[in-house]
């Protein structure tokens, strides 16, 4: 099966708490704190593999979440940092925020890394709080959390060359005569239900990779027959082989149908149309089809359009090869076609002001609780050490200073009433 869409979930390891501890050797005068720091979480990170070609691994595995740091240690040891978690994707990946559409990456290079939840940080341990007016803080952070969120990635066969076409032109066939592909071959529509890619290697020496697009039909643009799901593939091939098939026993116009498919590739994506194109007349060793390709170089000259046509049989192998080595010329001549959505991206940064966004937000409940929300508060409440007397009290000052106390009595909160923030819920003291 041909996976090239998937959505899955990402979320990195917390860092590890640091430690409230004291020194109490025999021999060390005025040991003091030294509780050490928690260890980094682990990142999520997608990394590409070449040896992948679709996104099958990922159909019955949708959650990939890494490990966390640990724990600070007494004698201001540190915590071990939790090991990445590397997840491996076909070369052609883009990654995309499944909230947001922000495009993340574009992963096309053996190797190539993109960290798509980063880990948090360790907590502090209480040797970092010590000053003048408290020698032997009980107080320490816990781990920040990791990153949390939904990927959508969306393979784009990478292929130097591919072929177009209506269903049952030979794209199938062509592919199987100049490469050791082997693509199933059917004399009816849709044979052909996922990319299939060959290796092309000439006498000279060059090399390129082909594709066989699935048939495309009148309104795969708008999701007809196999539809857009395929049409994507396209996007990265630098030469574009157009199959029309000189077949007078089908009954179709080979120019309606050379027409068709481009007017679907052009609402596709126009950019598509500007690359180097080649018109293959396919089956030219059928009876008539000399006199429909005359009748269709007549109909193309008319619409002025001058791409040239290559005529072959690929069961005779007749003009295959001198194709093959045009297509060698035109990929020698061409560069890589960026694609439209990561050029944007990549050149273009427009910086808005935005009025920050509220640190925190106070609602009230139907039982009367005042819940405290937003994610600056509720980072701070995760990352704060409750255990202890002075960890209560300097997240009852961070509080204060982040202006919480103030905003809870404009909303009407008097003394004794709850307070949520997250899972932790509390007394409100004048």
């Amino acid at each position: 099966m041909f996976v090239d869409q998937v959505k899955i979930d990402v979320k990195a390891g917390k860092g590890g708490d640091g430690a409230v501890a004291f020194r109490r050797e025999k021999f060390v005068p005025l040991g003091g704190p030294a509780g050490g720091d928690g260890g980094r979480g682990g990142s999520v990170i997608l990394v590409v593999d070449e040896g992948l070609r679709t996104l099958m691994d990922f159909r019955y595995r949708h959650h990939f979440k890494a490990n966390s740091g640990g724990n600070g240690q007494n004698k201001q040891m540190y915590g071990r940092g939790a090991e990445d978690t590397f997840v491996q994707v076909p070369p052609g990946t883009t990654v995309r925020d499944a909230q947001t559409n922000e495009l993340l990456g574009d992963l096309t290079k053996d190797g190539q890394q993109l960290v798509v939840a980063k880990g948090g940080r360790g907590g502090r341990g209480n040797m970092h709080f010590a000053n003048a007016r408290n020698s032997a803080p009980e107080v320490a952070e816990n781990g920040e959390p990791g990153e949390e969120r939904s990927i959508q990635l969306e393979l784009k066969v990478l292929a130097d060359v591919g072929l177009v076409g209506f269903p049952s032109v030979g794209k199938s066939t062509l592919l199987s005569v100049v490469t050791s592909a082997k693509p199933k071959i059917a004399s009816y529509q849709f044979t052909t239900l996922v990319p299939n890619l060959g290796m092309v290697q000439l006498d000279d020496g060059r090399d390129f990779v082909l594709a066989d697009l699935p048939g495309l039909i009148e309104g795969a643009s708008d999701g007809v027959g196999l539809g857009i799901q395929f049409l994507r593939h396209v996007e990265r091939t630098r030469v574009v082989l157009h199959l029309v098939e000189m077949d007078n026993q089908t009954g179709r116009d080979p120019f309606e149908d050379y027409q068709q498919i481009n007017h679907e590739l052009e609402t596709y994506d126009p950019k598509i149309l500007e690359r180097p194109q080649v018109i293959v007349a396919t089956k030219m060793d059928l009876p008539g089809s000399a006199e429909l390709l005359a009748e269709f170089k007549q109909k193309l000259a008319a619409a002025g359009d001058s791409h040239e046509i290559f005529e072959i049989s690929s069961i005779t192998h007749q003009g295959v090869q001198p194709l093959m080595n045009k297509t060698a010329d035109l990929l020698a001549e061409t560069t890589e076609f960026p694609m439209g959505d990561v050029e944007e991206v990549q050149t273009q940064k427009l910086y808005q002001y935005q009025p920050e966004a509220p640190a925190f937000n106070i609602e009230q409940d139907e039982y009367g609780t005042f819940i405290v929300s937003g994610d600056k508060v509720e980072k701070l409440f995760k990352m704060s050490n409750l255990d202890h007397q002075d960890g209560v009290m300097r997240f009852a000052r961070q509080l204060r200073s982040m202006g919480i106390d103030d905003a809870l009595r404009e909303s009407g909160a008097h003394d004794g009433d709850l307070v949520a923030i997250d899972n932790f819920t509390f007394e409100f003291v004048e």
